[in-house]
């Protein structure tokens, strides 16, 4: 069982220690975002036509809202746990309190979703700011980017849970992160690749998050439900495995 008072007291210490960081973390998380939309929406973008009826920056940024939000769920729970449960020995010291293994793993996937949460809503005022949001459904990707910032955390963590070494999270961004991101819909449409390139990327989380922070962003909200529904039983499938497996790694 998770005693969640417990859990939000991990949560309550990771965001402590960020608050110490934060300036230097905010830089680099936006700065990246900031680059792809500059150089393919404004760069490339001069030399493409419009996509669905619009300038190709205003058919990508949404999926930059998607993408930073992924990544930030994502380092947190590879990099991020990894050091904290074998180089700092963070999880060592915690776990020496009454907060148990259970409780431990919830608060690192909250935190992870929180920071996911935070980073989209970020890039979510970046790109309003340059007059790229047509309908004030955006607020709506909020919440959204918590329950996607879970499935991305469980998934990072049950990688975090099966890795020999910290060097192997190689592996796990050039094998399967890389290809999601480059096609999830982002930077193109899908129904311009075959068939079933379509049908693979249905079964990803940067996919469903992209087409619902696409359809806030330009006002159309009649079909999102159906991606909703995905991430929540993707947390309710995938949460056993990453408990399951980082309790087997923090005991051996």
């Amino acid at each position: 069982m998770i005693n969640f008072k417990r859990a939000f007291r991990v949560w309550q210490r990771h965001l402590t220690v960020y608050t110490k960081l934060y300036k230097s973390s905010i830089a680099l998380n936006f700065v990246e975002p900031a680059l792809y939309l500059i150089a393919f929406g404004i760069g490339l973008g001069a030399f493409i036509k419009d996509i669905n009826g619009m300038p190709y920056i205003k058919f990508i940024a949404p999926g930059i809202i998607a993408s930073s939000s992924m990544f930030a769920a994502t380092y947190e729970c590879t990099y991020g746990t990894y050091v904290r449960m074998t180089f700092q020995k963070t999880f060592d010291a915690i776990l020496a309190t009454p907060i148990n293994i259970n409780d431990l793993i919830a608060g690192e996937l909250i935190w992870a979703a929180t920071k996911s949460m935070f980073y989209g809503t970020i890039i979510i005022l970046a790109i309003s700011f340059f007059r790229l949001v047509d309908s004030p459904y955006v607020i709506a990707i909020i919440p959204v980017l918590f329950l996607s910032g879970l499935v991305f955390a469980e998934i990072s963590m049950v990688c975090t849970a099966i890795v020999p070494g910290i060097d192997s999270f190689n592996y796990f961004y050039t094998l399967f992160m890389t290809p999601m991101f480059l096609f999830s819909g982002i930077f193109f449409p899908l129904d311009v690749l075959p068939s079933a390139v379509a049908k693979i990327a249905f079964f990803t989380p940067l996919y469903h998050l992209t087409f619902i922070c696409r359809s806030l962003v330009w006002g159309t909200t009649a079909s999102i439900f159906s991606s909703i529904a995905w991430f929540i039983a993707a947390i309710l499938i995938i949460a056993p495995f990453a408990f399951i497996l980082m309790r087997i790694r923090i005991i051996k």
